[in-house]
Parts: C-alpha cells; structure tokens; sequence
C-alpha cells in the first residue's frame, strides 16, 4: 500500500471516528449516557450496525472516547482562560471556577458524563482518562502553589492536624504534581476543588430547587468569594 492510498483512509477513518463521537454526545444529550448504543448510532450514520464496529468495539470504548475528549474540552478552555487572567492568584482562581461553570452550562449532558451519576456497568479506564481528567484540578492546585512559593497568600486559617496515613497520601499528591504546599493548604486546597464542583453540580443538576434563587450566577460568585477567603488570596473585583 502506497502512502498516497494510506493517507486519504486513514483521513476516511478519523472523519467517521468523528462523526460517530458526534453522533455519540448528541445521543448523551438526547437520552443520558446510560442509554447509549452503538446501533442507534449507526443508524443515525445510515451504517448497517455491524460496519460502526470498525471503528469502535463497543459501547464501552465510546463512553471512554467520549470522557477524554470532553476532559480536553474542559481543560482546553481553562488553559485559555487562564491565558486571559492575568498573574494574580484570585483573578486566575475566579477565571478557572467561571469556566468550568460556563462549560459545564454549555454542555450539561457532557458534564454529567464526567462528573454525574456513574454509568451503570462502565468503569472509566484510568490508563486513558485519568491524565486528562486531572487538567483542572492540576490548574487549579498549580495556582495555588505558585501562590505559595510567592508569598501571595495569608492562610490557610485552619492548620489541621493530619494523619500519618493522609500525609502520606499528600506527599504522593506532592510529589505526582511537584508541589511545594504544606498539608494544611494542601488540605484547603482540596477542600476549594471539590467545594467547586459540588457548586456547578447544585446549578447544573437544578439541585436548589428552580424557585430557590433568582440570580444563581451571583450565587456562584459568592461561592466564589469564599473559596478565595479560605485560600488566603486577596479579593478581586469581578467582571
């Protein structure tokens, strides 16, 4: 086989790759993760069922090319926010948290892909998914320990006592993203991740209830605020 001949099949291939990922989150959309299927998606494609196997081998390695990508798509737009958001440690804090929220309410069925409910008999890879699924939380932490080498920040307040068995799972944190944060801001640190995401869940999912709150946006900036309070960085003017 020539180069000539590889190359157009192989651009052939990659374009249908593509479309049956499209194909695949317009059915997340449609119907939730749960009920994906390979047929229907083939259907849509007017493939006989048996040619999108090809391609890909099951419903399992969609769900697995589906979670990557949008974990590039997330960590994507994070890095080029954070282009955007100048050096101080609030501003790009406060970037980031405006982001995801953005993201994640731009594509709320691709979200819950990622950060919803499991989907029933599918256990994400950690070989493929881990390394794009840590984008975020690399950024995020990342801003906080530049912060701290620094001397930016008057926290953490709290100096909690830690566990022999939890410091070491923070030195293995430590040491996995070169980190140079004791285990208290480490600790608060943690605490601003999954306090964030908990956030964007509460809107995404309408977990508030849709009469709770008129303005969930400044909702989330005042979430925001005391995640940079208990990081110990200055406040920042929004935008």
């Amino acid at each position: 086989m020539t180069t000539a001949e590889t190359g157009p099949r192989a651009r052939a291939r990659a374009q249908t790759i593509a479309d049956i990922k499209r194909v695949g989150r317009e059915q997340l959309a449609q119907h939730g993760a749960a009920a994906l299927s390979l047929r229907a998606v083939a259907r849509e494609l007017g493939m006989v069922s048996s040619a999108v196997y090809r391609y890909v081998s099951s419903r399992d390695e969609l769900l697995t090319m589906l979670v990557v990508d949008g974990y590039n798509a997330l960590g994507d737009a994070v890095d080029a926010a954070l282009v955007e958001a100048g050096d101080q440690p609030a501003a790009r804090v406060r970037a980031l948290a405006t982001t995801v929220r953005k993201w994640a309410l731009a594509e709320p069925a691709w979200y819950a892909l990622l950060f919803g409910t499991p989907v029933p008999g599918y256990a994400a890879p950690a070989e493929t998914t881990v390394t794009p699924g840590v984008r975020v939380v690399s950024a995020l932490i990342g801003i906080v320990d530049r912060a701290y080498r620094d001397g930016q920040l008057s926290g953490p307040l709290v100096d909690s006592a830690v566990s022999a068995t939890t410091a070491r799972d923070f030195d293995t944190i430590r040491a996995q993203f070169d980190l140079a944060i004791p285990d208290a801001l480490l600790a608060v640190a943690l605490t601003v991740w999954t306090t964030l995401f908990g956030a964007i869940n509460f809107d995404v999912f309408d977990m508030y209830g849709t009469d709770t709150f008129t303005d969930r946006g400044e909702i989330f900036d005042l979430q925001v605020d005391s995640m940079v309070g208990l990081l110990g960085m200055g406040p920042i003017a929004r935008k």
